[in-house]
């Protein structure tokens, strides 16, 4: 484990901006280290203690918004304010960077998963990419989990500061995360020249042009979170920032409005975002895994090797937490009238109570591997194979257990608290389509 000093690991925001504004930022930003002694709550009330030694380190959002006015809202999502975004914290099937502890789907599974008694220190893990000051405050773990868990967080989970305070990697016993924190008042951004301002020291670090940066939490996208760039042929010399922090120019102070600098938007949106990836077909084809299947009929047995195969391009598919993620390779033999005469399912991903108990294993899915799953299936006598198919599915929760979702429900205080948790509960354990292959016997 690091020192608070140098704190322990991060999430990711990627690239953006350091350059920050002058005499009136001093409005609402001087002396934001030592003068702000009392942490304020959105209705005005004093915030304990520790949620202000926190906030003197990781200085709110709000306050960077005076001067980062477009960056703050598009953050925040209050630049688009979609029935996803509204419902579930979500802008085009990515859960903004901004609701990392306000998404009530965060709070189902961190509920659902404290039922199975998680030590501290595996809190701890589950909050370093939702919360990086968690990194450098490992003392305050538990009550931001008890504010997590009553919906009523006091502290920002990935802001301005979480990313802007990351410099470097450095695997810990448990990796990932890998990000390095340096707490302090110096903010790190991409920029070899960052304007001297009179609100808090900027610097440059070379971490926020690489891929790493992102990797360090969205481990499950990449084939080494160390590397710098994404490998293949596609995307030789890309980095996560290209495709997903919209590129443009500006400044990354709202107030200048000079047209000086490559700028990136700060809302981090998925892959399904017209005109970002899918309008590319020979991305298609490298991005989305494929099946084979190998197989063999000896009297009334038909066994065989389900080869999943994910092609060279790093990113993972599909999106979503790569911890959480459950796959389902169903195999279904069939006659010549194409009635299921045997079938066979087999699952893949982590249940809640072995969630971050040790090593975080790699997702069955995973850019540039090829997974073979064995199968075998007795027919009934009397039938005839004709067909095999193998179909891939996947959801981005696992199923708790009855037992667990109602001693996690019955925590809960209201039916309507009860009733919004069911439905997460039930959207984010379906079943998705992925990709099938058939293969005939005859």
């Amino acid at each position: 484990m690091k020192s608070e000093a140098e704190g322990q690991n991060g999430k990711v925001q990627s690239g953006c901006c350091i350059a920050f504004v002058c005499l009136l930022a001093l409005v609402g930003l001087s002396g934001q280290h030592d003068d702000r002694a009392i942490a304020q709550e959105s209705n005005g009330q004093p915030s304990p203690d520790w949620v202000a030694e926190i906030e003197k380190i990781f200085t709110r959002s709000e306050d960077c918004k005076q001067c980062h006015e477009r960056h703050y809202e598009e953050w925040k999502g209050a630049r688009e304010q979609t029935t996803d975004l509204k419902t579930f914290g979500r802008v085009d099937a990515a859960l903004l960077h901004g609701t990392s502890l306000e998404s009530p789907v965060f709070r189902t599974v961190l509920g659902l998963w404290r039922q199975t008694n998680p030590t501290p220190d595996e809190q701890r893990r589950c909050l370093l990419c939702h919360v990086p000051s968690a990194s450098a405050f490992p003392q305050h773990v538990e009550k931001i989990v008890e504010q997590v868990i009553a919906g009523t967080p006091k502290i920002e989970g990935i802001g301005c500061a979480a990313c802007h305070l990351m410099n470097g990697l450095e695997k810990g016993l448990h990796s990932p995360p890998t990000f390095k924190l340096q707490p302090g008042s110096t903010f790190y951004g991409p920029y070899s020249n960052p304007e001297e301002n009179l609100v808090h020291p900027a610097a440059l670090s070379d971490h926020f042009r690489t891929a790493s940066f992102c990797a360090s939490c969205h481990f499950d996208k990449v084939k080494d979170t160390a590397r710098k760039d994404l490998p293949g042929e596609i995307l030789q010399g890309t980095i996560c920032q290209d495709c997903h922090m919209e590129p443009s120019t500006g400044s990354s102070t709202s107030r200048r409005g000079a047209l000086t600098r490559a700028i990136g938007r700060h809302w981090f949106r998925g892959v399904v975002v017209s005109g970002t990836m899918l309008k590319n077909r020979n991305l298609q084809a490298e991005w989305m895994p494929r099946i084979d299947i190998e197989v063999a009929k000896i009297g009334l047995v038909v066994e065989g090797t389900g080869v999943v195969k994910v092609g060279s391009l790093p990113h993972s598919f599909p999106d979503g937490d790569p911890v959480l993620k459950q796959f389902f390779l169903t195999v279904t033999v069939k006659d010549g009238a194409g009635k299921t005469l045997a079938e066979e399912m087999k699952q893949f991903g982590l249940s809640y109570d072995k969630i971050l108990r040790g090593p975080i294993p790699d997702p069955f899915i995973k850019g540039g591997n090829t997974r073979k799953v064995p199968f075998s299936l007795t027919l009934p006598s009397g039938t005839a194979a004709a067909s095999v198919e193998a179909v891939l599915t996947y959801s981005l929760l696992p199923t708790p257990e009855s037992l667990l979702q109602e001693r996690y429900l019955g925590t809960l205080k209201t039916e309507a608290e009860r009733d919004e948790a069911r439905k997460i509960i039930q959207e984010y354990t379906q079943r998705r389509f992925l990709t099938y292959r058939v293969k005939s016997l005859s």
